[in-house]
């Protein structure tokens, strides 16, 4: 069930968004398996469109596209994404890179970020005001977060 609102759908069944789970895959795969859990739960609410991400192996579907194809598919997945989720508690260059052309792009973005993370999350990151940062000590903890954050996503009617 949707319910119209100018131009948009609003979700009441969220089968149908769209998410783009941004984590490290270059600047180090420590927290592979927080990503795998992650995008296990948002598969509940539409399709992960980078659930690679999550894989121990990440960088083996990728080795046969160049650099350029994959910055272009990626950007084409932000594209069509109604929300971004990033796990911020690994630094790392396309990470940022891809918060920043979200926030350009005006889509809704929730960063997690891991209280026993290594390093100290970015200014930039921290010092945005267009995205949602959540502080956690335990993953279980993004659930309930993850779900509100969701909740208030507003997905684009199709054309």
């Amino acid at each position: 069930m949707y319910r119209i609102v100018t131009g948009y759908y609003l979700k009441m069944n969220s089968n149908s968004m769209k998410i783009y789970f941004s984590g490290s895959i270059r600047g180090g795969r420590k927290n592979s398996s927080i990503y795998a859990q992650i995008i296990d739960f948002l598969k509940q609410y539409g399709d992960v469109l980078t659930h690679h991400v999550g894989d121990n192996n990440s960088e083996k579907p990728d080795e046969q596209l160049t650099d350029q194809n994959i910055h272009d598919r990626d950007l084409r997945w932000l594209s069509e994404a109604d929300a971004v989720i990033a796990e911020v508690s690994t630094p790392s260059l396309g990470v940022g890179y891809e918060i920043g052309r979200a926030v350009e792009a005006g889509k809704p973005i929730l960063c997690l970020y891991s209280n026993h993370a290594d390093f100290e999350l970015s200014a930039m990151i921290s010092g945005c005001k267009d995205l949602e940062i959540i502080c956690y000590d335990r993953l279980s903890e993004t659930f309930q977060e993850i779900e509100r954050f969701l909740s208030g996503i507003e997905l684009r009617a199709e054309s």
